[in-house]
């Protein structure tokens, strides 16, 4: 198959002929339709997470169609429309125990601990467990995102933070998940406001119901606030915009130079704000979400920005270090385009 091959982190990858994937006893092999370009892939490639052993492919929001399932799965067949979390739990640690499968204590990751879905074929482990059913009224290129960016920003704005009509909500960071973020937001009535310094991603959270933010004016008095970049600085001016006893939501995530932030812990006693982690969802949470998806209540498509195929995928993946990379929502790797 084709697939986008990492060498060297930091090094920008090629795109090679490598050997089709084996299918795993308790899993599917998923001929991938579409796959997300994230900046999660970017701290990946650049080194930034402990699990990724060279060489590797990249890619963890994915959604396709099995094409072999392996002896022990009972309940997918060849030919069904799947995306599937970016963690794949296990189902018997403490956390799957609780019905926390997205911090599951033995997580796999596709793209991180396995090769990924920049490829033509990705294999899935675990697949009675974290295989999700793509409805037919949604398509590949929306449910990629369904595998982390989208179902990320829902469950951290409607079930981590707990959003609730009438409140204010601040966005930090309006690429993918943010832009999500702030279609989830608005959909629960909340007041929402964009802080990015791109116009064009200040331009589409306007587009999708927020007040934008322009650059270097300052918010505060919000309810909730989220960090959908993951830089010290933004997540400085999110606990910085929080009224007495707000709720600071993580969900950008923070690698190289930013990995370990200080927080001003004072602000946070003495406002007795909370900060939270978010951190994907479990596929046993997906069905609320994806009705809402199927029925128009939330509408993922208008994120979508560029469709491009896996031999454009090496230097965009390279580029989402540049400032403004993410910016103007969300780019798809389609296989299928040449």
């Amino acid at each position: 198959m084709r697939a986008v091959l990492v060498t060297e982190f930091g090094v920008q990858p090629t795109l090679e002929e490598v050997p089709d994937p084996a299918c795993p006893g308790d899993g599917v092999v998923v001929a991938v339709e579409a796959t997300g370009l994230c900046r999660s892939d970017w701290h990946g490639w650049q080194g930034h997470d402990d699990g990724i052993a060279l060489p590797h492919v990249p890619g963890h929001e994915l959604a396709g169609r099995v094409v072999e399932v392996g002896a022990g799965v009972r309940d997918w067949k060849a030919g069904d429309r799947v995306t599937t979390p970016f963690v794949l739990a296990c189902g018997a640690c403490r956390s799957c125990g609780r019905g926390d499968g997205q911090v599951c204590e033995a997580q796999l990751q596709p793209g991180f601990t396995q090769w990924g879905s920049f490829a033509e074929y990705v294999a899935l482990p675990r697949a009675a467990l974290n295989l999700v059913r793509v409805p037919d009224e949604v398509s590949a290129d929306v449910a990629a995102g369904l595998g982390c960016r989208f179902a990320t920003a829902y469950r951290a704005v409607a079930d981590v933070a707990r959003v609730k009509a009438g409140e204010t909500v601040v966005v930090h960071g309006c690429g993918g998940v943010g832009l999500a973020a702030v279609m989830v937001a608005v959909s629960l009535g909340a007041r929402v406001l964009a802080v990015d310094p791109s116009s064009e991603s200040r331009r589409l959270a306007a587009e999708l119901g927020a007040s934008v933010v322009p650059p270097g004016e300052g918010v505060g008095d919000a309810d909730v606030s989220l960090d959908c970049f993951g830089s010290r600085a933004t997540l400085a001016a999110s606990v910085a915009c929080l009224r007495p006893r707000g709720r600071h939501v993580q969900v950008g995530l923070l690698g190289g130079a930013d990995a370990h932030p200080a927080v001003d812990m004072g602000r946070v006693v003495g406002r007795e704000l909370r900060l939270l982690g978010s951190h994907g969802m479990a596929a046993s949470d997906y069905p609320a979400m994806l009705a809402h998806v199927a029925e128009g209540t939330l509408a993922p498509q208008r994120l979508l920005r560029d469709r491009i195929g896996l031999a454009q995928a090496p230097a965009r993946l390279v580029a989402l270090g540049e400032p403004g990379a993410g910016a103007g929502g969300v780019t798809v790797i389609r296989p299928d385009l040449r």
